[in-house]
């Protein structure tokens, strides 16, 4: 597991998923520090990573990364520490729409799409 404070690459990202799920990098992105927690089997695992690295539980959001696709299949919003009824997210996916584009812009920011 490792947070991605600097900017990563797509030959990185397909060598990580290469080593877990064949064509998937499980992430966990801190919308508000710009941080992204890649490398783990589950996402609470770096959910957790994240948490004792001093992120806040309201901004840190659960996805899927595909580095053999492109567009809109390269980040897919499904993870169950999504589910937040207290954060008006009643499933896996990010329901708000404005949240799907910071966490879209954070994975841009740290990795080399």
């Amino acid at each position: 597991m490792q947070i991605i404070r600097e900017k990563f690459t797509m030959d990185e990202l397909k060598q990580m998923a290469a080593g877990t799920f064949g064509d998937m990098v499980k992430a966990v992105v801190d919308v508000d520090r710009e941080l992204v927690a890649v490398d783990a089997e589950l996402h609470s695992d770096l959910e957790a990573l994240l948490l004792e690295n001093g992120s806040r539980q309201k901004n840190i959001w659960g996805i899927n990364l595909y580095p053999d696709m492109t567009g809109e299949e390269f980040i897919e919003f499904d993870s169950l520490i999504n589910i937040r009824p207290s954060q008006d997210n009643r499933s896996r996916g990010v329901e708000n729409e404005e949240l799907r584009k910071k966490i879209a812009a954070v994975v841009a920011k740290r990795i080399n799409i």
